[in-house]
């Protein structure tokens, strides 16, 4: 029993040392095998993963900020439009365009009016006279005499004349880009004179020819103490190549303002205009800023043009091939526009105008931003002595109608007398440039016509809608 026991107790203890052996082994084996301790502590590490997209989410979040976006870009423009005329109104206050009228001509007094208000005036003359005759002999001392004094004042006189009216006058910019050889760009110019016409307490209403702004990309003013503006063309007529520029008076500062003027528009139908002296002003030989002298030679020319009659003044002044400008008299009033396009071949340099008498008309029209009325018809009064040696009615006789006119496809023909527009009765050509310049656009107009048949005149109405020449 003891000896078994002794066994028992020794196989009891081997494992024992032998687990002490294995821990120390382990122990041994763990320091010398990082691998493995490494291994056992495989639980403590974690692997981090990025959190997956939700596309819906992100796809809902994009729309509704593009709709906030276009909502506020909606309401921005909308606040904009609803609130920039308040306060360019505010900042910039307007004043209401002002009606240009010009006023009518007054009828030329009689010899025999004329005598009476003479002898009226008469004995006050006299009597101013004597007073200068005598103060004239009082003086002891008299300055000497300088040879041609007289040539001298003259030219002072007109140069005064001059001076006055230049203060009017502008110079008309047309600038166009264009593309040369090498595919550069550069600004070419146009150049032509015009004339300050109105003030309307908005705009400075110029009047110029149109042919030389056709197509320009910007129309500039130069006025004549150097400072230049931005102008825009308001109404023109086609007939004439007239056309009114308008150039706002809030880009104009109060120095040129008052440095500019207004010139006066007088009359080219006195029966006293041929022969006296005028200067022409403008554009006259492919420059600007000229002046030239001279008298007027013709007045009564006719210039038919379809629904319009002017008269052209003719002068002894030599200009280049394309003027511009204006004709005024010793007064300083406009008499006339520059047009050499109606010389005749033998006369083409000497300087021509348009009678201002007949073109105040159309000139107020245009100044008001209205459109001229245009049916085609081109009129001349008849002489008493030929209606009474043919007959013939009194009124506007039609001696030529534009192909495709409103009065052509209404029926209206060459040869036909118009003796009544409307309520209006027509006995001379003027009568009916008058009625039709008064004329609405968008109505019929009643024209009564006497045309001729086998053995005398029948009468014939026609009803027309007046159209816009361009």
């Amino acid at each position: 029993m003891e000896r078994q026991d002794e066994m028992n107790g020794n196989e009891n203890n081997e494992p024992n040392g032998s687990g002490r052996e294995g821990l120390e082994s382990k122990s041994a084996q763990g320091e010398n095998s990082p691998h493995e301790q490494a291994d056992d502590f495989n639980f403590l590490q974690e692997k981090i993963k990025e959190r997956p997209i939700d596309k819906k989410k992100l796809l809902r979040r994009t729309m509704i900020t593009a709709s906030l976006a276009v909502l506020f870009g909606v309401l921005a423009c909308l606040s904009f439009l609803l609130l920039e005329p308040v306060l360019n109104n505010w900042l910039y206050p307007e004043e209401e365009a002002e009606v240009v009228t010009f006023p009518q001509e007054q009828e030329e007094m009689l010899p025999e009016d004329m005598l009476t208000e003479g002898n009226t005036t008469q004995t006050g003359q006299e009597e101013e006279q004597e007073q200068s005759d005598a103060d004239a002999a009082n003086e002891e001392e008299t300055e000497p005499e300088i040879p041609l004094q007289g040539y001298m004042e003259q030219y002072e006189e007109l140069y005064k004349v001059y001076r006055e009216i230049s203060s009017s006058m502008v110079t008309v910019t047309a600038l166009h880009s264009d593309v040369d050889w090498f595919n550069n760009t550069y600004q070419s110019e146009g150049t032509t004179a015009g004339v300050i016409i109105a003030n309307n307490n908005r705009e400075l209403l110029i009047l110029s020819h149109r042919t030389a702004l056709s197509d320009a990309e910007s129309i500039q003013v130069t006025f004549c103490n150097g400072v230049y503006a931005d102008a825009s063309i308001k109404k023109y007529d086609v007939n004439t190549d007239l056309a009114v520029l308008a150039v706002d008076l809030k880009y104009l500062e109060s120095p040129t303002l008052d440095y500019v003027s207004v010139a006066k528009l007088g009359s080219s139908a006195a029966s006293g205009l041929i022969g006296t002296p005028v200067a022409a002003l403008g554009n006259l030989f492919g420059y600007s800023d000229n002046v030239c002298y001279g008298i007027v030679t013709s007045k009564d020319n006719n210039v038919e043009l379809a629904d319009n009659q002017y008269k052209l003044v003719t002068t002894d002044i030599y200009a280049g091939e394309n003027p511009s400008g204006i004709l005024v008299n010793l007064s300083g009033e406009v008499i006339g526009i520059i047009d050499n396009s109606y010389n005749n071949s033998d006369t083409k340099n000497l300087l021509s105008a348009i009678g201002i008498s007949e073109l105040k008309g159309m000139i107020t029209k245009l100044s008001n931003g209205e459109d001229l009325p245009y049916l085609g018809i081109y009129a001349q009064d008849i002489t008493a002595q030929v209606r009474t040696e043919l007959g013939l009615p009194q009124g506007a006789y039609i001696f030529d109608i534009d192909m495709d006119s409103p009065a052509m496809l209404n029926g209206m023909q060459k040869g036909d007398i118009i003796v009544q527009i409307g309520t209006q009765e027509i006995r001379s050509a003027s009568d009916y440039m008058n009625a039709l310049r008064n004329a609405e656009i968008d109505k019929n107009l009643r024209i009564v016509v006497q045309r001729a048949s086998v053995d005398s005149y029948e009468e014939m109405t026609f009803n027309v809608q007046p159209e816009i020449l361009e």
